[in-house]
């Protein structure tokens, strides 16, 4: 199978690196070919900006969405950002690997997703009418594809529970894995997540290795986190809210998980 590893980390003798390296070791091992795009190696450009353009402007500024557009549909986008495209249509399982920084990705990362999914790559697809509102949240151009985050973050566990101080993890993660996954059409899987960096000894690291591998083993096995589509008749359209007898009276990220 074929797996891509989006790395975004800047110090390869860290934790995160070690991490990255075991998995790739790992999954060629099993017989995966495997890519990996480190961000902070590649120098990536975070900004989304007229330069990711070839082709004229629209109008008579920059517009995110429509320049974009019309770039992805004329094949006059940049280099870099037409690359990470292949990488990710070739791709049959994709690993977000990155630290938890101040409740988010690095921003190095988000501006991979902003210059990357382009209008008519990621989004904006698909015909909208008063029974499908485009093809996403669980259609569109990665469907069929899985993706999982692999996390790490100095907080302890408790401080991520369902009451610690920082919010659940899941709540955390969700703008992710429910926006940026599972709105283009991945399958997500349940994240890695690895707390207390700053406190990992060599018994420590052997158990996140050994929980590592073990995951990447069954990346093709586990079953992902429930989101509801929004075209398979749960969601009102084009209101995109819950129909009446669906998790009622309930509100919050959970009631977008079925079960």
């Amino acid at each position: 199978m074929n797996i891509l590893i989006i790395y975004a980390h800047p110090e390869p003798r860290s934790l995160n690196g070690s991490l990255k390296d075991i998995a790739v070791a790992h999954l060629e091992s099993a017989g995966h070919r495997v890519q990996v795009s480190d961000l902070y190696a590649m120098q990536w450009k975070a900004q989304i900006d007229a330069a990711d353009t070839l082709a004229p402007l629209r109008g008579e500024h920059f517009d995110a969405s429509l320049d974009s557009q019309y770039a992805f549909a004329h094949g006059m986008q940049s280099e870099d950002i037409a690359r990470e495209q292949e990488k990710l249509i070739q791709a049959d399982a994709v690993i977000f690997q990155f630290p938890l920084w101040w409740f988010s990705m690095p921003a190095i990362l988000k501006g991979w997703i902003d210059r990357v999914y382009a209008y008519g790559f990621a989004y904006g697809v698909g015909e909208h009418n008063d029974r499908h509102w485009g093809d996403r949240y669980g259609e569109g151009r990665m469907a069929g594809k899985r993706a999982m985050l692999v996390v790490t973050t100095g907080g302890w566990e408790s401080h991520y529970g369902p009451r610690g101080i920082n919010g659940p993890i899941d709540d955390i993660l969700f703008p992710i894995q429910h926006g940026m996954l599972h709105y283009p059409g991945f399958d997500v899987l349940p994240p890695l997540v690895i707390y207390r960096t700053g406190r990992i000894d060599e018994q420590r690291f052997a158990a996140h290795r050994r929980e590592l591998i073990q995951r990447l083993d069954n990346l093709f096995h586990t079953a992902p986190l429930p989101f509801r589509k929004q075209n398979a008749g749960e969601y009102k359209i084009p209101e995109l809210t819950l129909r009446d007898g669906v998790k009622d009276g309930e509100v919050g990220f959970g009631v977008h998980l079925m079960g």
